[in-house]
């Protein structure tokens, strides 16, 4: 065996190999007013940690409870991490890097979790792969499910950026439009599977998403030359990317390749901060998320628990940012960074920005620090309505170069 499983809340084991997605006890609790309890962890086997400490070098396959026999069929990273030097001169700080994952596949993040429930699909020989989304987990499920030859079923809000939506469709996949939020499009998807059967891959549900989101931390480890940063600024919504990280960085420690977790610092609007709140005050209700910033809109965090806890174990934070500030971080990003990102992926810059004098008082301005840019802006261009537009046309003529000011 290459793991087993443990549940995050009661600590029970279960030694398998096949298809679970939550603790059978601790998820009878789960009555939809608070977070969800019984999200399984993915331990692997001292075996698979023992072969990873002694290479040279790691990759995520190492690292995968479903490792790819073909990793060329659906290429997952290494994903660029840039050093934004006229960011580092704005922000008065000396160690910056952004990663990008809007330069995955399909244009985000969600493609690593994606990926690994497509191999767990390969693996117990399933065919279908069930789903709901705000548009990227949608949108990464149906690139790998077209590249990979798996059926995408995919339930959204009606109200989901049209962008996301269409990319789903042109990849071939079952598009299911519900006139409701995604809690409620989360809550069809799994009635579906019940009813239908396939594998379901919702956030931290499957716990195979987790294993895949920490493909990032395993990437960073090789790029920083086999080290890690001092602090990490991740988009957080339900949860279920920062616990990946925070999961690749504790594996990395127990193959005993690294000696130390980073700060993860997570990053939330003030119109959706739920795990803000289960960080700071152990406050796990749900509540009325608003955020323009739509891959990060969530009421009841999915791995809400999970997250809020492996942020507390780093000793990291949680930074609240408004709206307006995540809309002004594009603007910066664009213009100091050429990075375009969608909102959701802004909001980690922005928190970064707010977090700044913070941030060096408890690191240094030289701390290491990267932040995760999560998802391309051409995902969501509406976004920019208003804030940027394309000059008027002028007349074909040297008179009017002449009247150029610039």
């Amino acid at each position: 065996m290459r793991f087993h499983y443990r549940c995050s809340d009661c600590g029970r084991e279960f030694h398998t190999e096949g298809l679970m997605y939550q603790c059978p006890e601790c998820s009878k609790e789960n009555d939809g007013r608070t977070f969800p309890k019984g999200n399984l962890i993915v331990e692997l086997e001292e075996d698979v940690l023992r072969a990873a400490r002694e290479k040279e070098h790691v990759t995520p396959d190492d690292f995968y409870p479903y490792p790819s026999a073909d990793e060329d069929s659906f290429p997952i990273g290494v994903t660029p991490l840039m050093r934004p030097r006229r960011l580092e001169e704005k922000l008065g700080l000396g160690n910056l890097s952004l990663k990008l994952d809007s330069q995955l596949i399909s244009g985000s993040f969600k493609d690593r979790a994606s990926y690994e429930v497509a191999l767990q699909a390969k693996a117990l020989g399933e065919k279908k792969i069930v789903l709901a989304s705000t548009g990227n987990a949608g949108a990464a499920a149906s690139a790998v499910g077209a590249a990979m030859g798996l059926d995408i079923i995919l339930f959204v809000p009606a109200s989901a950026p049209v962008n996301k939506l269409l990319q789903s469709v042109l990849y071939g996949a079952h598009v299911v439009p519900v006139k409701g939020s995604y809690d409620d499009a989360f809550a069809l998807s799994i009635e579906y599977t019940k009813l239908h059967g396939g594998i379901n891959r919702n956030t931290a549900y499957n716990p195979m998403t987790i294993e895949g989101k920490k493909s990032i931390s395993i990437e960073l480890f090789e790029q920083m030359g086999r080290n890690v940063p001092d602090a990490v600024y991740v988009p957080v919504g339900d949860g279920c990317i920062i616990a990946g990280v925070a999961k690749g960085f504790s594996d990395l420690k127990k193959a005993g390749l690294i000696d130390r977790i980073p700060h993860l610092i997570a990053c939330q609007s003030t119109a959706s901060d739920a795990i803000t709140r289960a960080i700071d005050n152990d406050d796990y209700s749900i509540i009325s998320a608003t955020t323009r910033a739509d891959s990060i809109s969530v009421d009841l965090p999915a791995n809400g628990r999970m997250a809020a806890s492996y942020v507390k174990s780093s000793n990291g934070w949680a930074v609240t940012v408004t709206d307006e500030e995540i809309l002004e971080s594009q603007l910066t990003l664009t213009r100091y960074a050429g990075v375009l990102a969608e909102p959701a992926a802004a909001a980690s810059y922005a928190a970064l920005e707010k977090d700044r004098d913070h941030l060096v008082a408890e690191l240094g301005k030289d701390a290491k620090v990267v932040v995760l840019i999560t998802g391309s802006g051409f995902k969501d261009m509406k976004a920019f309505d208003g804030r940027a537009t394309i000059p008027e046309a002028i007349e074909n003529s040297i008179d009017e170069i002449k009247k150029l000011s610039f």
